[in-house]
């Protein structure tokens, strides 16, 4: 079987996106692992599906998978993908337009610049809807790694993560640390492990050991975590650039309750067929 696809990126963090809204094609676990892979498929960070919606209250579904296979409720980086998608390829001419997800609803506005905004939700600290093994929620938590303790905060934007406060984001462990961090039996459901330098009260420096891929050079969730756990610790202000290292994202959170909106690019690379 051959199916068209669309390479994209947002921030160097980047996507093949398939369009199943006129036949829906059930992809195994290994046929999404190997389009993934960079040396015998495409190669991407994740696979985007787009989805006609099982609700009459929302555009189309959100389909995320993983470079390994597994199926994940949320990805922001993607989400602007997402919509830069179905308006270039004429599938919608709304704007914003509401997705559904395995972690719930979403909203994306492309903006006049050419920039897109995603509304990511609320955030979640709630150790149980992280999930994270924890009693009740804290500021911050604590884990012990080959004899050393390290200080986290864990919320979920959708996806479970885990964010820790370094000096120097360029020298922090993060292919090390970070993949212990991943699969720590804290995290039932693996997490995001973040780690964020403060640069000034609007400005921070981050890079994400992401779940099932590894370090990504642009985390667009991840993201979003960092800014809402400065914000909780008093060392943020409520409105972020975020530095990664495929490029910056604006960040908005106003506080518990609210919902987090995220500004950054998003563009095709490229288009071709492949075969499952």
């Amino acid at each position: 079987m051959e199916l068209k696809f669309t390479k994209m990126q947002g921030l160097g963090n980047d996507f093949v996106v398939l369009d199943f809204t006129d036949e829906v094609i059930p992809l195994s676990k290994h046929q999404a692992a190997r389009i993934a892979d960079r040396h015998f498929g495409v190669g991407c960070d994740q696979i985007l599906i787009v989805e006609q919606p099982t609700r009459d209250d929302v555009d189309f579904k959100y389909r995320i998978l993983n470079a390994d296979g597994s199926e994940v409720g949320q990805c922001g980086n993607g989400a602007r993908c997402f919509v830069r998608y179905v308006h270039d390829k004429q599938l919608s001419d709304k704007n914003p337009i509401k997705v559904e997800t395995l972690s719930g609803e979403m909203t994306l506005f492309a903006e006049e610049t050419g920039l897109v905004t995603v509304n990511m939700g609320a955030p979640h600290f709630d150790p149980q809807k992280i999930p994270l093994a924890a009693a009740a929620r804290q500021a911050t938590y604590e884990v012990n790694v080959d004899g050393q303790n390290h200080q986290f905060s864990a919320l979920s934007m959708g996806n479970p993560h885990a964010v820790l406060v370094v000096d120097d984001v360029n020298a922090a462990p993060v292919n090390t640390l970070g993949a212990v961090l991943e699969k720590h039996p804290m995290f039932p459901e693996k997490a995001n492990i973040g780690f964020m330098q403060i640069n000034n009260r609007n400005d921070i420096s981050l890079r994400v050991y992401e779940r099932g891929a590894g370090e990504t050079i642009a985390c667009g969730s991840g993201c979003c975590a960092a800014v809402v756990a400065g914000i909780q610790l008093g060392l943020l202000d409520d409105s972020v650039t975020a530095h990664l290292t495929g490029g910056d994202l604006t960040i908005r959170w106003s506080g518990e309750g609210q919902v987090v909106m995220m500004t950054g690019p998003a563009e095709t690379t490229f288009e071709g067929t492949l075969r499952l």
